[in-house]
């Protein structure tokens, strides 16, 4: 693992950059949350307080991390108070996949290596979270999917 930037991110982002609105997420996309497991299962997950309440239920197969300095733990997550707790929890071989919200992006893509963006085929109007800049620091390096809804490409830093 590269200690350096032992994170990934997943995100789906609209084409003006909403990934949020009221809470939630802003369409439907069941071909896009069939990737987002198959990319996720078996790894850690780490979200903000907003995101882990936007969810029905922990997500199952993964390690829930919520990363918030007021937040109680309840059944199926840990709280993190800090980024500085993740590496030395980390056990050899883990994955961190951040999954949002835009202010744990913001925070965390810096530490990232690779992205996940499904680039979602509509303009939201009315968003309240966003997902922040990174074409300067990463490059598509592969496709994943393509259809009428979205595109799912893997981005990795650049050199």
């Amino acid at each position: 693992m590269n200690s350096t930037f032992p994170y990934k991110a997943i995100v789906a982002v609209s084409q003006n950059g909403v990934i949020g609105k009221n809470g939630d997420l802003p369409w439907r996309l069941p071909g896009d949350l069939k990737w987002f497991k198959k990319i996720t299962m078996g790894h850690i997950v780490l979200m903000g307080r907003k995101t882990w309440e936007s969810l029905p239920f922990a997500l199952p197969g993964r390690k829930n991390w919520v990363l918030s300095r007021s937040g109680n733990p309840q059944e199926g997550m840990d709280i993190i108070r800090s980024t500085d707790e993740i590496l030395p929890k980390l056990q050899a071989g883990e994955q961190i996949f951040v999954i949002g919200g835009g202010e744990i992006y913001a925070h965390c893509l810096s530490k990232c290596n690779e992205i996940y963006i499904t680039e979602v085929l509509q303009t939201i109007q009315g968003g309240d979270a966003f997902f922040p800049d990174y074409k300067q620091d990463f490059e598509p390096i592969e496709t994943l999917d393509e259809n009428e809804d979205f595109i799912l490409r893997r981005w990795s830093r650049k050199s």
